[in-house]
């Protein structure tokens, strides 16, 4: 179970970097899974809730923009990658299994990023333009962070 989720994270990951962080880091402060006896578990500080909520939402305005670059260009991916592989890892180690879920967050981010990426290019033309788009994929990627910190417990 903790590994479908850290896969799902990854995906949250793919579809905006930040949120998985932030999503992780607001259930472990609040006490929805353990984390305490981890290498994680700095990520149940309020340090790591503020850090990571302050860079969710300027993603989710920052998202917005026309100049904002592709998420399949290194520096994007790679981040995506990153915070696929820290959520997954920190919803993992609630098991005891940090590398394992490790890996499923880095898997479960470059599927996010790629199904993500071309979800949101078959909207945007269904749509018309990317911003109602985009915003659907916003919601997608929060409801679903949720409910995997939610399922976590």
């Amino acid at each position: 179970m903790l590994i479908s989720l850290a896969i799902v994270i990854g995906i949250v990951a793919g579809l905006r970097a930040m949120t998985a962080p932030a999503a992780v880091a607001w259930g472990a402060y609040l006490g929805w899974f353990d984390i305490t006896q981890s290498s994680l578990s700095f990520m149940g500080s309020v340090w790591a809730v503020a850090i990571f909520t302050v860079l969710a939402v300027v993603e989710l305005i920052t998202d917005q923009l026309p100049t904002t670059p592709s998420r399949k260009v290194p520096v994007q991916f790679g981040a995506r990658i990153v915070m696929g592989a820290l959520g997954g890892a920190t919803i993992a180690s609630a098991g005891g299994m940090l590398v394992v879920g490790l890996v499923a967050g880095i898997v479960g981010a470059v599927i996010g990023t790629y199904g993500g990426a071309a979800g949101r290019a078959y909207l945007a033309g269904r749509f018309g333009r990317d911003l109602p788009a985009a915003l659907v994929e916003d919601v997608v990627a929060i409801a679903l962070a949720l409910l995997v910190v939610a399922a976590v417990s």
